[in-house]
């Protein structure tokens, strides 16, 4: 072990770290205990001791992975770090700092140096204060660290793969309706309080009421959601949090758990290193029949998913309509789904609605915006015609010009903040995903629940993107060019049918209102400007 000079200028940060995997193999083997957090902290402390080195604090991250450096309080000492309040990092062996490879070596070789941060790993004999440490034995010490990690992962997927074979249950919380059995490991029993919400569901359904509806009907009752009625606070709310969803219904409705069989394996992690997972196809999940009591019978199991799947075979067309892609609600913000409603003499007629309405029911923070597609084409149309006369009829553009240039200005200025306060959000919500996955690996949450948190996360992220691209092409779509403003104007009032293409040219989005009021913003502030008197 190499010497430490200079102790009064170190202040020290004691890292532990002991994943779920270790603890297990720990317990096996005496001689494994060693990796146990209460010995690696001792084994700190007296070096630590020995050497005079100002111990500032510990940081101990129990029960995470080595794959990923994505734990509390690995963050929370970088950012002491950052603070200058540490120039010190020591672990017992480098694996404790992590067994990804490239990553561990990024942290030794470049984060620590760049930072002024003195590294020190026991049991590997390595010091970055010395000018030998990075020999050729580190590369390979932090390689056979992510090789242990992949393997350690291959036999906890096997092992957990062998048990769904067999039909046991391996998820952190039962599927609603169900609950772990206390008598027997690896199994599920009927919890009767939520059987009977499920078993309502699938009357409801038999009795004709969409997922959608059953949803709405759940809501109005305050009948508690899965996560709700489990009590799992995790620790993130969102505009649907405990409410119905037609999603869920139908993932319900649709599952073989309800008629005594066990479907596990769904989803399946991307690599051992990240922590997102990806969809499994329905042929790929491991379904064992009879493995517990059922709560629906099978021929109400098929007779429900027999309609389900027939309002899915109905609603698999789509429309084309000169408004397509440029239409969106205006209290949401999520583009408008077109809908077919037959009239009495059998004619169908096309609908707007915002789908945030039709996604989250009545109690949604939307409302259904239902407008037909013919009337809002009108509307806007005779607009667009009356703000391009108007523009063919001016004598002084200059003014129009002068009024429009000072709009754009303060619009580029309110579209640069709500970028800013966009790109917080997702920071947030980067968070909070991070959040959910702590508590799935701390056993709060099972599998199936994290995922369908994930996925919510996940679309809120896309929208936030979206809204965030949308308004940066806007700052740039949104122009003053008085040539081109006169080009499309006299195309605009010389055709005697519009086409879609000169409506993309000339509007940059339309907006439906709850009122359904129209509301039109042109990608040329000068028509803007008309548009507004």
């Amino acid at each position: 072990m190499q010497n430490i000079s200079n102790l009064e200028d170190y202040s020290g940060a004691l890292y532990l770290r002991l994943s779920k995997e270790d603890d297990k193999k720990g317990g096996m083997n005496i001689a494994d205990n060693s990796a146990s957090i209460e010995n690696q902290k001792a084994l700190l402390e007296k070096y630590a001791n020995e050497h005079h080195i100002n111990i500032y604090d510990v940081y101990i991250d129990d029960g995470y992975s080595g794959t990923s450096f994505d734990r509390p309080a690995f963050q929370r000492m970088l950012s002491d770090i950052e603070d200058g309040k540490i120039n010190m990092v020591l672990t017992k062996d480098m694996s404790r700092l992590g067994r990804n490879d490239h990553a561990t070596l990024y942290y030794m070789e470049c984060y620590f140096p760049e930072h002024g941060v003195r590294y020190i790993s026991l049991l590997d004999g390595i010091d970055t204060g010395e000018d030998n440490y990075i020999d050729d034995i580190v590369p390979f010490k932090a390689i056979f660290n992510d090789y242990y990690a992949k393997d350690i992962s291959k036999k906890i997927t096997s092992v957990k793969r062998d048990k769904q074979k067999k039909g046991l249950f391996i998820g952190g919380k039962a599927p609603f309706g169900y609950k772990k059995s206390s008598t027997e490991k690896n199994t599920i029993v009927i919890d009767e309080p939520a059987a009977e919400i499920v078993r309502e569901m699938f009357q409801l359904a038999l009795e004709g009421n969409s997922c959608r509806e059953i949803a709405v009907i759940l809501n109005n009752r305050n009948v508690p959601t899965p996560a709700a009625y489990a009590n799992i606070n995790l620790s993130v709310k969102g505009p649907y949090s405990g409410k119905w969803s037609s999603e869920r219904v139908t993932f319900m409705l649709k599952n073989e758990v309800y008629i005594g069989s066990m479907v596990q394996g769904r989803v399946q992690k991307v690599s051992y290193k990240s922590k997102k997972f990806r969809k499994l196809p329905k042929e790929q999940w491991t379904v064992v029949e009879h493995t517990h009591e059922p709560l629906i019978d099978k021929e109400t199991f098929q007779k429900v998913n027999a309609l389900i799947q027939s309002r899915n075979r109905t609603r698999s067309c789509t429309y084309d309509f000169l408004l397509k892609g440029m239409i969106f609600c205006h209290e949401c913000g999520h583009p408008l789904g077109v809908m077919n409603r037959p009239l009495a003499n059998g004619q169908k007629v096309l609908y707007f609605a915002c789908r945030t309405y039709q996604r989250f029911t009545k109690n949604s923070a939307c409302t259904c915006h239902c407008v037909k597609v013919e009337a809002v084409t009108k509307a806007v149309l005779e607009q667009v015609k009356k703000i391009c006369q108007y523009y063919a009829n001016l004598l002084d553009l200059d003014e129009i010009t002068n009024e429009a240039r000072k709009k754009l200005q303060d619009e580029k200025r309110k579209q640069g903040k709500d970028i800013d306060s966009s790109k917080k959000q997702l920071e947030s919500i980067q968070l909070k995903i991070d959040k959910i996955y702590e508590d799935k690996l701390n056993g709060k949450i099972d599998e199936e629940l994290f995922q369908r948190i994930y996925k919510k996360f996940k679309e809120e992220q896309s929208m936030l993107r979206n809204k965030i691209s949308a308004l940066e092409s806007s700052a740039d779509n949104i122009s003053l060019d008085k040539q081109k403003v006169k080009e499309l104007v006299t195309e605009f009032l010389n055709k005697k049918e519009c086409d879609r293409a000169l409506l993309v040219s000339l509007i940059h989005r339309i907006e439906l209102t709850e009122n359904k009021e129209v509301l039109i913003y042109f990608k040329y502030k000068e028509l803007d400007v008309i548009n507004r008197l």
